[in-house]
C-alpha cells in the first residue's frame, strides 16, 4: 500500500511562507494527476492545487500565491506566499480525484499574528 506523508507545517503570521512536501513510497509517475487539498476548522475539506505532467492549477483563492511542483520522484511540495489567516487548515496530498485509503495524517498550517 502506498504512503502519503505530509510534513512542513507550521505556525506562520501573516504574509509569511511556509513549503509543504508530501513524500510518497512509491514513484509519483508523471502520468498521476496529484494535489494538495486541505480541511480548515469547521469546514469541508477542498482542492487546493494540482499537477499533471507540469500543468497546474489552483483554486480561486490562493492563484498567485501558492506553487505545486514535483520536486523528484517521490516528492511533491507546496509552496505558500503571502500566507492569510484563512488559509489555516490542514493541509493533504493525494491523487486527484483522492483516493480514500490514501489519506495520511496532514500537516497543520496555521496563519496567526
Amino acid at each position: 500500500q502506498a504512503q502519503l506523508v505530509e510534513s512542513g507545517g507550521g505556525l506562520v503570521q501573516p504574509g509569511g511562507s511556509l513549503r509543504l512536501s508530501c513524500t510518497f513510497s512509491r514513484t509519483i509517475f508523471d502520468g498521476f494527476h496529484m494535489a494538495w487539498y486541505r480541511r480548515a476548522p469547521g469546514k469541508e475539506r477542498e482542492l487546493v492545487a494540482s499537477i499533471l505532467r507540469g500543468s497546474t492549477s489552483y483554486v480561486d483563492s490562493v492563484k498567485g500565491r501558492f506553487n505545486i511542483s514535483r520536486d523528484n520522484a517521490n516528492t511533491l511540495s507546496l509552496q505558500m506566499n503571502n500566507l492569510k489567516p484563512e488559509d489555516t487548515a490542514d493541509y493533504y496530498c493525494n491523487q486527484k480525484p483522492p483516493l480514500s485509503d490514501r489519506w495520511g495524517q496532514g500537516t497543520q498550517v496555521t496563519v496567526s499574528s
